[in-house]
């Protein structure tokens, strides 16, 4: 496929032709996407009208080990000049990182190749440029594996609930962090020791930062929110706690008010009192009831609910990571792309048409549980009532376990904005009776 400009409209191949594939690293997503496409041959040039053919590998080091069952003329440390290939019309970057895979995945989009990325640290970054840049050569950008992998979270957005007004996203789409947290609720096991088996099975990285403290999760919350709400949204705007705070007192404390601790992302459209609406994004560990379909989903598999205004309540189940899922939805992307490249015409591309403007974290309505532990003497809980009541917000319940001179104090609240309630906390952690604010998680809705 030739090189197209900015304004120029892409010529199809045509039915029975072959797309060259460049294939942008070979780590457990690129070498399962190698395997299935040559093993399936037949089969995806049917789906796509033509053949696929990968003619080239970019790997970091062609010497450094063996690969098996990838002939040695096809790999090449020289991925610059891989994707500036003629003979490339569709680049699969399944690298992970952002500044060199951007560089790579720009050139591409810029010298007219459609893009199949499961970056979805780039996208979450760099969307705005990345889809300028395939728009501008008239070429496709599919990231559906950059959100949950097989879950068709980014097909669902883009062209099934593309009629509809999406008013909430909510989802478990880190598969680490949720098999730490099933673990500590389904055998008593404190953080560390639900890590350390995480890590042992191979759920979690020996760095295991990106998950834990929720950076993963707010990438993809950054996608979503894009998508559903066709607003650019970025990383940098999405509100982001991790779990490394939660203790196997709080998933106690959950179970026993009926509910799952998991960490969420939540992605979700505002109005306020004058009828103008805004969009937030946000992740955090998050208590869910345990009648809602969220707090059911186990260890490493993700879920995403997604709310409606036509079709009600929607959600999408299954494993969000691993080689074969991963590599079952960069195949489904280079499938479309294929297809565009052998038939003509593009892929729904990014839509910012909203242009909503990003709600502040604090001015989100949540609910509170908050742990304490207070001297217990009369008139405590008057004083920690009246925290809240002076400020307006009303409790929900509350809870006490007396010990011989403190006691545990348990109390949820009703619906508040974020920055009033954090108010709130800031308040009682200075009361001269709180002793300590063990914990503060918000509830879902």
């Amino acid at each position: 496929m030739a090189a197209t400009t900015q304004g120029t409209i892409r010529t199809a191949k045509g039915e029975g032709e072959t797309v060259g594939i460049a294939l942008l690293g070979f780590g457990t997503v690129g070498a399962e996407v190698f395997r299935l496409l040559g093993e399936n041959a037949d089969a995806f040039a049917h789906r796509i009208g033509g053949p696929a053919e990968i003619r080239g590998v970019a790997v970091s080091n062609v010497g450094k080990k063996p690969r098996p069952g990838v002939p040695q003329e096809l790999l090449t440390d020289d991925a610059r000049a891989l994707v500036a290939r003629d003979d490339i019309d569709l680049v699969v970057e399944v690298i992970g990182g952002i500044d060199y895979p951007r560089k790579l995945v720009l050139a591409a989009l810029r010298a007219g190749k459609s893009v199949v990325t499961a970056n979805k640290a780039l996208v979450a970054a760099h969307a705005d440029e990345l889809a300028e840049a395939a728009d501008a050569s008239n070429v496709d950008l599919y990231f559906e594996a950059a959100v949950a992998a097989a879950i068709p979270v980014v097909g669902m957005l883009r062209r099934s609930l593309a009629g509809d007004q999406i008013q909430r996203i909510s989802g478990i789409v880190n598969g680490t962090t949720n098999f730490i947290l099933d673990a500590m609720e389904s055998t008593g096991a404190s953080y560390e020791e639900a890590l350390a088996e995480a890590t042992r099975l191979g759920y979690a990285e020996a760095d295991p930062t990106a998950d834990v403290e929720g950076h993963d999760a707010a990438s993809k919350a950054a996608i979503m929110a894009s998508l559903g709400f066709h607003t650019r949204v970025k990383f940098e705007d999405v509100h982001c706690e991790g779990i490394t705070n939660i203790t196997a007192e709080d998933i106690e404390a959950a179970e026993q008010a009926g509910y799952s601790i998991k960490l969420l992302a939540i992605c979700e459209r505002i109005t306020d009192k004058e009828g103008k609406e805004a969009v937030n994004a946000r992740v955090h560990p998050t208590l869910v009831a345990k009648s809602h379909p969220l707090a059911s989903v186990s260890e490493s598999y993700n879920a995403i609910f997604v709310e409606a205004e036509a079709a009600g309540s929607l959600m999408f189940y299954g494993n969000g990571a691993g080689g074969n899922p991963t590599a079952s939805a960069v195949l489904g992307d280079v499938v479309g792309a294929a297809r565009n490249i052998i038939h003509g015409g593009r892929a729904p591309g990014e839509n910012t048409y909203a242009n909503l403007p990003i709600a502040s974290f604090g001015e989100v309505r949540t609910r509170y549980h908050i742990d304490m532990t207070v001297n217990d003497r009369i008139g405590v809980l008057a004083e920690i009532a009246n925290a809240f009541s002076t400020n307006n917000v009303s409790l929900r319940t509350v809870r006490q376990e007396d010990g011989d001179d403190e006691a545990r104090l348990v109390i949820v609240t009703h619906s508040a904005q974020e920055q009033l309630l954090a108010d709130i906390v800031d308040q009682l952690g200075a009361l001269p009776d709180v002793l300590a604010v063990n914990s503060v998680i918000r509830l879902g809705s």
